[in-house]
């Protein structure tokens, strides 16, 4: 078997495949955030019971997690010292000297973790070159390791400048400080997390990682004790922002790089069913309880990005390019001061959830939007396991219509455009912004709540074509499932496009493959499953931001020279609208993947036969034209090539999906509901 697990704000998924693609098995509970390991266990122990499963028979247990990012953004995390050069402490908070929102005055970055007390300095300096300009003082460092001795830190991050390249002394010094502070205390050196230039993103990087490695350890700990005591004896692997796997050891040592893993197994998930299915270029949109996030994938591929923000904080590191907005299910609605409605970015979660849920909630929220619309069933959630009660649900937008002055219907459909409009607006973000028409484009839709706004969506962006796979509730534990191990490296380089350069490169060549052996050799990665994906990111002298290309280290100097020539000026025009091939390039950065293949489960195919009539009817709402008897249709019944035509409801365990009228949607050979939208 092989098992993938997706925490999310409101609901924990599961996806098990028991290996032979014969059928897919899926589950949901409600996450618990207050120990997220008791909803995992809970789960699967339903999920062996049910299916009479053996929990010795699981192969891969694959899980995506958020316990690193809400451990940031609730400031939960361990207490980290900071030791740096002489001069530098201040540079956490000095950053890049820009706002967050450019408009906005009075708002402004998130105070650093470290406190600024326990930012120490000491006397060492070397330059670009790698010059020691001022030697490591080593007593200064054991002066520093014995005062912060009293600090009861957890952890303590060597941040040097130009160390990306000249580690020596951040080696030193994490030897020193290790020699004089208490056993429990973690070191770490920003060379060893990602040793890439630009100290502010690295110092920041290192520092998150650092905050981390207490709060995610012990979650690891906890998580991999209660799943022993069920009966799986597989390790676990936690997904990474890059949209792979890595294994417990490495997400202990860089828990930092599992913090974006959810959306970003999500993607890798669509990427493959999309693939199978025969769609190369998609936009993907994942609605969940908390947030929307969307992602591009042109030509079957999905973009890396090495910079983005967490929890308001820059990190630096390899992760799929997903923007999140606040607009999911749980989101609430309310009313400004200008009198405008708004939704989100504020969450009902899990707990009290929304009104319909009759947990406590009392604020209207997208679900019970959609509740009140008929558009999600008025009796029950989740296959029947969760029941709802549609009182509470319209009795939260009633009040709400109230405050604007407006009947309950229209606060209901307003509810849900301001929600698809944020949605819109992130989409915009990653297509139009860069030069991308979504109108060539299919939307992708997955999590939980998106199949019940992909057609707003849609038409708002005149997209014609919406996918929805045949588990769209569960698709990131799925992606997490299907997701190969991997690590990446980098060295920088920083030099010209010449023979210096090409020398320097095939130095970098070799630095890079050597530990890429190691770490094959640590996850025990047989040499016939080992592959490594080679990126030399370049720009023009005196530019700011490079561009990465592939590359293929076997070529001869004199051919790669000339493809990364070709390349870049090719990229440059395709990113910026131009290119100027007269310009110098400088190298910046040499990257490597390494990628431990494995067999993967096949896509389960759906099955033929005669098509399924409806299974009930109720009335529901779709625009201003009132409520409509809906058919209503059970996923699981729907066979390969069948035909449904708007208005209808397509009902399944994890998710809802509604057929507009004028909209119709055929059922392809792996299952996925494949819309045409009207205008």
């Amino acid at each position: 078997m092989y098992v993938g697990v997706d925490v999310g704000g409101t609901f924990t998924d599961f996806a098990v495949n028991p290996g032979d693609g014969s059928n897919l098995l899926l589950h949901k509970v409600a996450s618990t955030p207050d120990a997220p390991e008791r909803a995992i266990i809970a789960g699967l122990v339903e999920i062996f019971s049910n299916s009479e499963l053996d929990p010795s028979g699981v192969r891969l247990l694959a899980h995506g997690t958020t316990v690193g990012t809400n451990a940031l953004i609730q400031r939960r995390c361990g207490k980290v010292a900071l030791v740096t050069s002489l001069g530098f402490k201040d540079l956490l908070e000095i950053g890049r000297q820009t706002r967050p929102t450019v408009y906005d005055m009075h708002s402004d970055h998130p105070a650093p973790l470290t406190e600024r007390r326990l930012r120490k300095e000491v006397p060492q300096r070397r330059l670009a070159d790698g010059t020691a300009h001022v030697p490591l003082d080593e007593s200064a460092v054991v002066r520093v390791a014995k005062e912060l001795a009293a600090e009861n830190v957890d952890c303590v991050a060597v941040c040097f400048l130009h160390s990306y390249a000249f580690p020596e002394d951040e080696k030193k010094a994490k030897e020193l400080l290790q020699q004089n502070l208490p056993s429990g205390v973690k070191v770490i050196a920003s060379s060893s997390v990602y040793p890439e230039f630009r100290e502010f993103e690295r110092f920041s990087t290192t520092v998150l990682n650092g905050a981390l490695l207490t709060v995610v350890g012990s979650y690891l700990d906890r998580l991999c004790a209660k799943v022993a005591r069920i009966g799986v004896d597989s390790e676990i692997k936690i997904g990474q922002s890059s949209g792979h796997l890595m294994s417990v050891r490495m997400a202990r040592e860089f828990p930092v790089r599992a913090s974006l893993s959810g959306p970003a197994a999500g993607v890798q998930g669509a990427n493959r069913r999309a693939a199978a299915a025969g769609f190369d270029n998609i936009i993907t949109l994942d609605v969940g309880g908390t947030s929307a996030d969307v992602s591009i994938l042109i030509g079957g591929r999905a973009v890396e990005i090495n910079d983005r923000d967490l929890a308001g904080f820059p990190i630096k590191f390899p992760s799929l390019d997903v923007n999140a907005v606040g607009a999911g299910g749980g989101s609430i609605a309310w009313v400004g001061k200008d009198g405008l409605l708004k939704v989100g970015p504020r969450s009902a979660g899990a707990l009290p959830g929304p009104a319909c849920y009759d947990l406590g909630g009392g604020e209207a929220t997208v679900t019970d939007a959609n509740v009140l619309l008929g558009r999600l069933n008025r009796e029950a959630l989740l296959g029947g396991r969760m029941p709802v009660k549609p009182s509470l649900a319209d009795a939260a937008v009633a009040r709400l219509a109230d405050d604007l002055g407006v009947a309950v219907e229209e606060a209901a459909l307003g509810i849900i455009r301001v929600a698809c409009a944020a949605m819109v607006k992130a989409i915009r973000s990653i297509s139009i912004e860069r030069g991308h028409d979504p109108r060539e484009f299919s939307l992708f839709v997955y999590g939980g709540a998106g199949g019940l706004h992909a057609t707003d969506v849609a038409r708002d962006l005149g997209i014609r074509e919406v996918v929805v796979p045949t588990s769209p509730g569960i698709l990131c534990a799925e992606g997490v499932l299907n997701s190969f191990l991997a690590a990446d490296f980098v060295t920088t380089v920083l030099t010209g496009l010449n023979s210096d350069g090409m020398k320097k490169v095939r130095r970098a060549f070799s630095d890079l493959g050597a530990r890429m052996d190691d770490w094959f050799i640590r996850e025990d990665v047989p040499e016939a499953r080992r592959r490594a994906n080679w990126t030399i990111a370049a720009r023009y002298f005196g530019q700011n931001f490079e561009i990465p290309l592939p590359v293929d280290p076997s070529l001869e100097n004199a051919e790669l020279f000339e493809e990364l020539i070709v390349s870049f000026h090719a990229a440059h025009a395709d990113s910026y609208g131009f290119a100027s091939e007269t310009e110098p390039i400088q190298l910046v950065n040499v990257s490597a993947k390494a990628v431990a293949l494995r067999e993967r489960p096949p896509l389960p195919e759906a099955a033929g036969g005669r098509e399924s009539a409806a299974v009930g009817e109720r009335q529901t709402m779709f625009d201003e034209g009132g409520f409509i008897a809906t058919p209503i249709f059970e996923r699981s019944r729907l066979v390969a090539g069948q035909r449904i035509k708007g208005p209808a409801i397509i009902e399944q365990m994890d998710a809802t999906i509604p057929i507009f009228p004028g909209c119709q949607c055929r059922v392809d050979s792996y299952g996925n509901l494949v819309m045409k939208i009207d205008g």
